[in-house]
């Protein structure tokens, strides 16, 4: 008798488990993916950079503040969260480290002021996850991470990802990012709601970058994650046979190599530009 519905002569794909981090790694610099999560043991990196430090501290705050009822979100509390998270890893000298962590304390209590400080958060630093692919009907990734914060306005779901970088944010960063795109996917499927709009909030200048998904353009940033995964397990399966790791997973030089971690492991990386000082990539204080 025919069993309608099942092929036992098809083994199925295990779906590939991705996170945004990864999938951006990769993208950038295959040779840094490799050394990142592949390689062992781990290879030499640099020390701490001071706009890690700032851009952790500022999270850490935030994320505290924001986990308040919201009478208590005040600038005066995101100031003090700042400095109870304070760390000084990675500056020049003792100098600038009070300079930034005046500044630090600023930016956050000027964006408490003008951004969110009523917001209706449903999700902090919240762990979302989903199963996508390019045919909806079989499914070829588990995409998962976790989100700065979700919000949720007039019954649709936000994405919020906090930046501290040199230089404020476009719409258009906001809607190239795939990571935000595939944590509004994420999201939807996780709190069961709909979700389309994702924002950049870059504190220091408190600019807030919009896009508005639709289906098409959810779409297209699910399409490149699974050509970006699909290479990815590829080249690690391959590895993992005994292949060349340095011809499965290139280097892909350029003037980010200044400030890569993993540069003193990477003779390309060094070729490709002088290296940076560990606080050259913090944002103007004034």
């Amino acid at each position: 008798m025919e069993q309608l519905g099942f092929d036992f002569g098809v083994e199925p794909q295990p779906l590939i488990k991705v996170t945004p981090a990864r999938l951006s790694l990769y993208d950038d610099c295959p040779r840094r993916y490799r050394m990142t999560y592949l390689d062992r043991p781990a290879p030499v990196r640099t020390g701490p950079w001071a706009h890690n430090t700032v851009g952790a501290v500022v999270h850490n705050a935030l994320r505290e503040l924001f986990a308040l009822p919201a009478r208590r979100r005040t600038p005066e509390r995101a100031a003090k969260l700042v400095a109870e998270h304070w760390r000084s890893a990675g500056f020049a000298d003792a100098v600038q480290v009070a300079r930034y962590a005046e500044a630090a304390r600023r930016w956050v209590a000027d964006y408490v002021e003008h951004h969110g400080a009523e917001a209706d958060v449903v999700g902090l630093e919240r762990w979302v996850s989903a199963r996508v692919g390019s045919d909806p009907s079989a499914p070829s990734l588990l995409v998962e991470g976790r989100a700065d914060r979700i919000d949720r306005r007039g019954g649709e779901l936000v994405v919020v990802d906090y930046k501290t970088g040199r230089r404020a944010l476009q719409d258009a960063d906001a809607q190239r990012s795939q990571a935000l795109a595939l944590y509004a996917v994420a999201a939807c499927r996780t709190l069961h709601a709909p979700c389309s709009r994702v924002e950049l909030h870059h504190v220091p200048t408190g600019t807030v970058a919009v896009a508005e998904h639709t289906e098409k353009t959810l779409g297209e940033h699910v399409r490149k994650a699974e050509e970006t995964a699909t290479a990815t397990r590829a080249a690690a399966d391959r590895l993992t046979e005994g292949g060349d790791p340095d011809h499965l997973f290139p280097a892909r030089p350029a003037p980010r190599c200044a400030w890569c971690e993993l540069r003193p492991s990477c003779p390309e990386g060094k070729q490709a530009a002088p290296a940076a000082r560990p606080w050259d990539l913090l944002a103007p204080t004034t």
